[in-house]
C-alpha cells in the first residue's frame, strides 16, 4: 500500500514538473513571437507603400531635356566652382539641385518590372545626361584660367568599397522614400549629397580638360559605382516589394537578370575593394611613419629633423638633419624603423650636414634674444606698474595727512593723561584709547572709549571702584560729556 501511494506521489510530482516545462515552453514562445511581431511591425514598410505613386514619380523624373537639361547644366557650372575653390557648402548646393538621380532610378525600377520600354528611356536619357554633365565640366575647367588640383577634386579619383557601400545604401534609401506614401523630402536631398553623383562627372571634365586622364578614369568609376549600385538598390527594393511586372518574364529569364545584376555588381566592387586595400596600407604606412619621426626622432633633444621625404609608392624614407650625425645614431635609427611593421621595409637614408650647425647655434641665439627682448619688455611693464602704483600710494598718504591734521590736538593731551594716570592708578599696565563709531539703527554716534588693562584682578566690586574711578577723572581730564570704558 505504501509502495503504490509512494508511486502515486512520484507521478504527481513528474507531471508537474512536465506540466512546469510545458509552461515555461508556451511563455518562451509567446515571447519570441511577441518580439517577432515588434520587429515586423518595426521593420516591415511593405503597407505603407503607393507602387502606382512610386512608377509614375520614377517616369516622370526619367526625361531630359527643356528645363531639366538647364538645370543640369547649371548644377554643373555650380559644383564645378565648388570643387575648383575647394568649398564643400557651394558643391552641396549643386547637388541639392541637380536632376541626375531620375534616369538611374529609371533603370532601376524598369529591369524590375520588366518595362523595357522605360529601360530603353532611362538609358538614352541616362547618357545625354552624362556627356552633357562632362563636357560642361570639360569647358568649364578648359576655360577658367585657375586650374588647382584641390581636395575635394582628388578626393573622387581613388573610389573604394565605401564609396560602394555609400551609393547602396544611399540609393536604398532613396527608393524606399520614393516608394513611401508620401515621399521624404529630406531623405531624397540626403542621398542626393551622400551618393555625390555631379562631384565625380566634374572631375572626368577637370582631368580632361588639363589632360590628366587618370584622373577622369578614377572620377568616371565612382561616378559607374554609384550608378550600378544606386540602380542595384532600386532592383532588390522594389523586387522586395513585389512591384507588379508590366510584361511577363518566364522563370528563367528572371534568373537570368537578377545573374546579370550580381555579376555586374562583382565586377564593379573588384576594383574598389583593391583600392580600399590600397588605402588601407598606405593609410598604416602613414601612421607608423608620423609615429616613427614623433618617438624615435623628435623625442631625441640631440636631433634636430630638418625635412623628411616620405614616399610610399617608392617605399622610401629620407631624413635630412641639422648638424652631424654620428654612425651610431644612424644605426640606431635603422633598427628602430624595424619596430613598425607598415614602413619595416622602407629604405631609410639618414643625411646630416656639418654647416647646418652653424645655422642652428644662430637660430638658439635668435630664439635666445627673441627671449630676453621679451622679459625685458614684460620688466618695463612691471615697472611702469610699480611707478603707478608709487604714485597712488603717495596720493593716499596725502589724503591720510589731510584727513588727520586734527589728531595732533587730541593725542598730545592724551599722552599727558596717559603719564598721569600711570602715576594716579600704580596696577594700571596699559591704557587705550579710540574712537567707535555706534548706532542704534536710528543713527550713527561716535563714541569716545577706553581700553583699560590692569595688573592684578580683584574682586567685581573693588574692580568697579577702580574704572568708575579711571573714568570720572579721564572724562574730567580729556573735557568729554561721554566716555566709556571696554
Amino acid at each position: 500500500m505504501e509502495e503504490n501511494k509512494e508511486e502515486f506521489n512520484n507521478k504527481t510530482q513528474d507531471q508537474k514538473v512536465e506540466q512546469q516545462k510545458e509552461a515555461v515552453k508556451q511563455d518562451a514562445k509567446g515571447l519570441f513571437k511577441s518580439f517577432s511581431t515588434f520587429l515586423k511591425e518595426l521593420l516591415d514598410f511593405r503597407n505603407d507603400t503607393d507602387r502606382e505613386s512610386t512608377i509614375e514619380l520614377i517616369k516622370a523624373d526619367i526625361p531630359f531635356k527643356g528645363a531639366t537639361a538647364w538645370i543640369l547644366i547649371c548644377s554643373i557650372f555650380i559644383a564645378s566652382i565648388g570643387l575648383n575653390a575647394n568649398s564643400i557648402p557651394v558643391v552641396i548646393g549643386a547637388m541639392l539641385i541637380s536632376p541626375l538621380m531620375g534616369p538611374i532610378l529609371g533603370m532601376g525600377m524598369s529591369i524590375a518590372v520588366n518595362d523595357i520600354d522605360t529601360l530603353r528611356k532611362s538609358l538614352v536619357n541616362f547618357v545625354v545626361m552624362v556627356v552633357l554633365s562632362v563636357i560642361t565640366a570639360w569647358l568649364f575647367f578648359w576655360l577658367f584660367p585657375l586650374k588647382e588640383e584641390s581636395s575635394e577634386l582628388l578626393a573622387r579619383t581613388k573610389p573604394d568599397i565605401r564609396d560602394v557601400l555609400i551609393a547602396f545604401f544611399g540609393g536604398m534609401a532613396l527608393i524606399i522614400a520614393r516608394t513611401k506614401k508620401g515621399t521624404i523630402a529630406s531623405v531624397i536631398f540626403g542621398v542626393a549629397i551622400a551618393t555625390a553623383l555631379m562631384p565625380p562627372l566634374c572631375t572626368v571634365g577637370f582631368g580632361l580638360a588639363i589632360g590628366k586622364y587618370d584622373y577622369a578614369i578614377g572620377a568616371m568609376y565612382l561616378f559607374i559605382i554609384n550608378t550600378i549600385f544606386i540602380g542595384l538598390a532600386t532592383f532588390l527594393v522594389l523586387k522586395l516589394l513585389r512591384f507588379p511586372m508590366i510584361r511577363y518574364a518566364n522563370s528563367a529569364k528572371r534568373k537570368l537578370t537578377a545573374r546579370i545584376a550580381s555579376i555586374l555588381a562583382l565586377v564593379v566592387m573588384i576594383p574598389a575593394l583593391y583600392t580600399f586595400w590600397v588605402t588601407l596600407n598606405e593609410s598604416k604606412a602613414y601612421g607608423d611613419f608620423e609615429s616613427f619621426i614623433a618617438n624615435e626622432v623628435d623625442a631625441n633633444e640631440n636631433l634636430y629633423l630638418r625635412k623628411p621625404i616620405y614616399d610610399y609608392n617608392n617605399r622610401t624614407l629620407k631624413l635630412f638633419f641639422d648638424g652631424e650625425i654620428s654612425e651610431a645614431t644612424a644605426s640606431d635609427l635603422h633598427n628602430e624603423i624595424l619596430k613598425y611593421e607598415s614602413i619595416s621595409d622602407f629604405k631609410l637614408t639618414v643625411r646630416g650636414n656639418k654647416a647646418r650647425g652653424i645655422d642652428q647655434v644662430s637660430k638658439a641665439y635668435d630664439r635666445s634674444i627673441e627671449q630676453i627682448n621679451r622679459l625685458e619688455k614684460e620688466n618695463s611693464q612691471l615697472l611702469d606698474e610699480i611707478e603707478d602704483l608709487k604714485i597712488q600710494i603717495a596720493g593716499l598718504e596725502t589724503s591720510l595727512r589731510e584727513a588727520n591734521k586734527v589728531i595732533p590736538v587730541k593725542v598730545l593731551p592724551y599722552a599727558s593723561i596717559a603719564k598721569d594716570a600711570k602715576i594716579r592708578f600704580p596696577d594700571l599696565e596699559r591704557l587705550g584709547y579710540g574712537e567707535v563709531l555706534q548706532s542704534n539703527f536710528l543713527k550713527v554716534d561716535t563714541v569716545k572709549v577706553i581700553f583699560p588693562r590692569w595688573k592684578f584682578k580683584v574682586s567685581d566690586s573693588l574692580n568697579a571702584i577702580r574704572v568708575r574711578s579711571l573714568q570720572e577723572w579721564i572724562t574730567k581730564e580729556m573735557k568729554t560729556d561721554t566716555l566709556h570704558i571696554e
